[in-house]
């Protein structure tokens, strides 16, 4: 279940608009005891980048020092992923995660992004493409959103932070 204290501050958060998400933003887990917690970061993640077309790049991973991979995680069995979280874990895991990177390129973004609901509140969300994941968002500051996982059927959520990036020296695709 999720930490009563991040769910809190994720709740308590003001909402945002679709288009205050549009640029690239490097990611971080916030651990809940979600399933997830610090398995996207041991597989290399970066973060999000959303277009003003409002369409998004949902998993952006480090593929080299300075390149950016946009993965689409349709082929991934969810479910099976979900139940063998514990091996996203292992030091072995980005090693292999290496590997699917190139597999799991995505051909263009993935998601979608447009105002939803959550709890009674209205606020920018992430709806995939292709799999039952919704990430909804609340701002923190200007530059730093709090996502919220939630998946379809799962009433387990995965929290998240969002930093804009600035940094020029990032190389995008």
């Amino acid at each position: 279940m999720l930490e009563q204290t991040g769910f809190d501050r994720f709740r308590d958060l003001s909402p945002v608009e679709p288009e205050d998400l549009v640029g690239l933003w490097r990611g971080r887990g916030i651990p809940t005891g979600h399933p997830l917690d610090g398995i996207l970061e041991n597989l290399g993640w970066f973060g999000k980048r959303f277009t003003e077309d409002l369409r998004a790049d949902a998993l952006l991973f480090r593929s080299g020092k300075r390149r950016l991979t946009a993965i689409d995680p349709f082929p991934i069995p969810l479910r099976l992923a979900m139940r063998f979280h514990s091996l996203g874990k292992t030091r072995f895991a980005p090693n292999l995660f290496s590997h699917l990177l190139r597999p799991l390129r995505a051909l263009g973004p993935i998601a979608t992004v447009r105002r939803l609901p959550f709890e009674g509140v209205s606020s920018a969300a992430m709806v995939y493409d292709r799999l039952p994941i919704t990430d909804h968002f609340r701002r923190m500051d200007k530059d730093t959103v709090i996502g919220l996982m939630a998946i379809k059927g799962d009433a387990r959520h995965y929290l998240f932070e969002l930093q804009r990036v600035q940094d020029a020296a990032v190389e995008q695709r």
